[in-house]
């Protein structure tokens, strides 16, 4: 489906106003961090390598990346976003981000097979045709060492439908409301999200992935799939999940259920948010 230039546009607007700024620290954004964190250590080696990290937001992945002590180069569409991680780097005491910089997902300026590994944490959300998000991950793929990794994140097409099913949906009044329930119908059947003018703060234009569809993206540009795994799983949708997440034995118990779940096919779609490893060929 083609994206018109006024949701080019309301994308930017999103990111530039600042949505991802903190989002991570609060709300369910909190179990996202901890679990994405815990994923990407699996395939981090132990020694200095180089890691383009595209679509970056403000440059949180990049900046534990960088305390890690790896090169990180940061990519980011948002110019706003990106004034914000240089801004942040700036204020903290903690290893440098090698580049942080404007860049659009499909076309960034290094040289072929320049990077050990390479996040697309957030790009193929807001590439609702399917032939940009290939170009996306054709150009995580150019960038790639042979047997390099790519972790590419994606949203799961049931998200809004069980925000507004669950506790994070109040009194479930959504379901009552006609702008939901027509931006749902497309989701759930298309994968495409549009958000209604009715709700200004809900994720700007996007695709919403069904786990196939991840793989078979991820297969056709060329990669090696080599797992999709559900970063919250279903742990999200606890009542008082804020308070339980303050308890350290409440918080232990929520990731380890993500944890001892996160491969198995049939809950794969509760998750929020899937992160699929694949493996550029030797």
């Amino acid at each position: 489906m083609d994206i018109t230039q006024t949701e080019k546009q309301q994308i930017l607007d999103f990111y530039n106003a600042g949505a991802e700024q903190g989002r991570l620290e609060r709300g369910i954004g909190v179990i996202e961090w901890e679990r994405s964190k815990e994923i990407i250590s699996r395939y981090l080696p132990t020694s200095k390598t180089v890691i383009y990290d595209i679509g970056g937001g403000t440059g949180a992945y990049s900046r534990w990346l960088a305390a890690l002590g790896h090169e990180v180069h940061m990519f980011e569409l948002a110019p706003e976003a990106v004034l914000y991680a240089q801004k942040q780097q700036a204020s903290n005491d903690i290893p440098a981000i090698h580049t942080i910089e404007v860049a659009d997902a499909r076309h960034i300026a290094r040289a072929d097979e320049s990077a050990d590994l390479v996040l697309l944490m957030g790009p193929l959300y807001h590439l609702p045709d399917r032939k940009e998000r290939l170009a996306a991950l054709h150009e995580a793929t150019r960038l790639l060492k042979p047997g390099g990794t790519l972790l590419v994140a994606a949203i799961s097409r049931f998200s809004s439908t069980l925000w507004g099913l669950s506790v994070f949906g109040g009194q479930n009044n959504l379901i009552d409301e006609a702008a939901f329930m027509t931006m749902i119908e497309m989701e759930l059947t298309e994968g495409q999200h549009i958000r209604p003018a009715e709700y200004p703060k809900f994720i700007s234009r996007a695709f919403f992935h069904l786990p196939a569809d991840l793989r078979n993206e991820i297969e056709a540009s060329g990669l090696t799939h080599l797992a999709t795994i559900g970063v919250e799983g279903p742990v999200w949708i606890v009542p008082a999940f804020t308070e339980k997440w303050e308890n350290k034995q409440s918080r232990e118990a929520l990731l380890k259920i993500s944890s001892l779940v996160e491969d198995q096919e049939s809950l794969l779609g509760m998750s929020p948010h899937m992160l699929a490893v694949a493996r550029k060929k030797i």
